[in-house]
């Protein structure tokens, strides 16, 4: 099996995928960096037949996309910090991946790990209230992982607010030649002093979209950030991103891309680093994209993060934005089969589960 070439991507070569000890295993393989937050749930309302549920939310939903949708050429690398009381539970989970890197570790730090109580008032309402709280990224730490990693791509979901700050975001930007993924989330999201998840406004909003390549956002999230999707997708390819994608619940999808973008591999990185917007001049291009009709749905948790997860793993493997899309649209649609994150990605896979 030879490793799929990016230098497409940079117009460099690409970093060859070896680390000491795990040459053999890793030559053959491109990696997917990580970058999100465990969070413990608790959930009410979900199903008024049942108690409160506690089980894994927050990244885990990407993981299980990614795990499910990924080519078997690429591998998992999760580029995150982990609460102490819960890290032994969080390994258990990194372990039923199959994608996972064989060189995968979290970063074990001293603080409680973030903890959210859901309670929802119909399929696409509900509460969130934190507690706990792990620290984001600043560039001096995330840096020497970023260059130990030797990711061939990014992918970032905001599921904290604070995995990363602008500068940091910017940083990576400079630094990282790979393509760079973010599910913008909760970073327009405060919270208060009860611990109680409330809208912001985002400020910095070009610059924030200047540091990713493809962008993930749905309608409330795009309020917090311009006036419509229209408005926000061309702050976003001005800035230099290629695509901005905005999830529309049970609509579906619709999706802004830069002229001549239609997949990864027509993405170039502007020779002049001062104008992120060169090479973007024409008509930006849109598709709105219905979703997959689900009869019995169970769980709407985490449907944006299967969804962005698999729509990244499909551009990954070459799929046009489209197709992406449409995958996307049926991974969500299983999700909201399936209870919780354990077990999901076999069941986004199409095996057999029980919930």
């Amino acid at each position: 099996m030879q490793r799929v070439p990016y230098a497409e991507f940079s117009g460099e070569a690409a970093h060859p995928c070896l680390r000491r000890g795990a040459e053999n295993a890793l030559l053959a393989m491109n990696r997917l960096g990580v970058i999100g937050t465990f969070v413990w749930d608790e959930i009410y309302g979900r199903d008024p037949t049942r108690p409160a549920v506690h089980e894994w939310g927050g990244i885990t939903y990407s993981l299980a996309g990614l795990d499910a949708a990924l080519p078997d050429t690429w591998e998992i690398v999760p580029i995150m910090k982990i609460g102490a009381d819960l890290s032994a539970r969080a390994r258990e989970y990194l372990a039923t991946l199959q994608h996972l890197a064989p060189d995968a570790a979290l970063v074990e730090v001293p603080y409680p790990n973030n903890r959210v109580t859901l309670r929802y008032f119909s399929e696409e309402r509900r509460s969130e209230v934190l507690t706990g709280g792990v620290p984001g990224w600043n560039w001096l730490a995330l840096k020497p992982l970023i260059d130990e990693a030797r990711l061939d791509a990014l992918y970032v979901n905001f599921l904290s607010g604070w995995e990363l700050d602008l500068d940091t975001a910017l940083e990576l930007r400079r630094t990282f030649d790979g393509p760079l993924y973010a599910d913008l989330h909760m970073l327009v999201m405060a919270v208060q002093p009860d611990g109680l998840r409330v809208p912001r406004p985002l400020s910095n909003v070009r610059e924030w979209c200047s540091c990713f390549d493809l962008l993930q956002a749905n309608e409330d999230e795009v309020r917090m950030m311009a006036p419509d999707p229209m408005a926000l997708a061309a702050t976003a390819m001005h800035a230099g991103a290629r695509a901005f994608a905005v999830t529309l619940g049970p609509r579906g999808a619709v999706y802004f891309a830069a002229p001549m973008f239609h997949r990864l591999a027509d993405l170039r990185r502007a020779a002049d680093a001062d104008a992120p917007e060169a090479g973007a001049s024409g008509p930006i291009r849109s598709e709105l994209i219905p979703a997959e009709h689900v009869d019995t749905p169970l769980d709407p948790t985490g449907c944006g993060d299967v969804w962005g997860a698999t729509y990244f793993s499909r551009l990954l493997a070459g799929d046009m934005l489209g197709d992406a899309i449409r995958a996307a649209h049926r991974a969500a649609a299983r999700n909201v089969e399936h209870r919780g994150a354990t077990g999901l990605a076999d069941h986004l896979r199409g095996k057999l589960s029980f919930t």
